[in-house]
């Protein structure tokens, strides 16, 4: 039968089962992670130097600037799984643990809100206003 002791069953404690899916998110998104951060350095890697117009124009293409769009979501969001975990296993006042949770969630929206912007501000500029 299994779910813990019989008092358990009767005061509905037992597991909650969510501790799997954020673990299945903080490993999806490091294997997306990986593949981002091994396409963006093989990418720069093929560029002939990397200078601001270079890579301006580079970024520019849309076979550039979604998968870095890509790359920041799923790094911002891994961040944000696994500074979660640290902050509710190692701060123990509740207080402190909710303000902590809540200046981690506005630190990455706004984080990742300026480097979507950024690309985005590239990715839709007119080609010949870099520098």
């Amino acid at each position: 039968m299994g779910s813990g002791t019989g008092i358990g069953r009767v005061r509905g404690l037992g597991s909650a089962k969510s501790g799997v899916h954020h673990w299945w998110l903080q490993r999806v998104t490091a294997v997306g992670n990986l593949l981002l951060v091994l396409w963006f350095l093989v990418s720069l890697l093929r560029l002939p130097n990397l200078g601001y117009k270079l890579v301006f124009a580079w970024l520019h293409s849309p076979l550039a600037s979604v998968p870095m769009l890509l790359l920041v979501v799923s790094t911002f969001w891994h961040f944000r799984l696994g500074l979660q975990v640290f902050i509710e296993d190692y701060v123990h006042e509740e207080g402190s643990k909710v303000a902590a949770l809540i200046a981690l969630n506005f630190y990455v929206i706004a984080g990742a809100a300026l480097a979507i912007f950024s690309i985005l501000r590239i990715a839709f500029a007119p080609l010949g206003v870099a520098g």
